[in-house]
């Protein structure tokens, strides 16, 4: 018998920030913006095709670790909506697989978002609860990106 295992989890993260919906999806659109807040920062490696069918790599090595993120999008609504397929590796091992679902709605001159995670987590690689918890982080990484002038458009 294998030690092979499947944890299923759906997580939502929900966040305001002062930057119209234009500006919070350009964070996303390009390697230069998104590099301001997405990732550990230091010596990483960022690839980003950003359209349909474009896909995205992210690797950096962390606490003697290197982590791996490889991205297809497949749908794009300017200003409204981000859905892509996602995998981790950790040393070249699969952590994780997702399916995430990125909604921007205005709120008056600011942006609520809404990030929807559905995700497989493979083997004891990792968790939901610490999927969701560094996904927090990024997510206010991009705030403070954004008040500091991140994405202009």
């Amino acid at each position: 018998m294998s030690d092979r295992s499947a944890t299923h989890s759906t997580f939502v993260i929900e966040r305001d920030y002062d930057a119209s919906p234009a500006r919070v999806f350009a964070a996303w659109a390009t390697v230069d913006a998104k590099g301001q807040w997405f990732g550990p920062g230091g010596d990483q490696q960022h690839e980003l095709d950003f359209r349909e069918a474009g896909r995205e790599h992210f690797a950096a090595a962390v606490e003697g670790a290197v982590y791996s993120y490889d991205a297809l999008y497949e749908d794009i609504v300017p200003d409204e909506r981000i859905v892509y397929t996602y995998n981790m590796h950790r040393d070249g091992v699969r952590m994780s697989v997702s399916v995430t679902t990125v909604e921007l709605f205005a709120d008056g001159a600011g942006t609520h978002l809404r990030y929807t995670e559905q995700g497989v987590f493979l083997d004891g690689e990792d968790t939901p609860e610490l999927r969701e918890h560094g996904t927090k982080e990024i997510l206010d990484k991009l705030g403070e990106a954004l008040a500091q002038g991140a994405a202009t458009v």
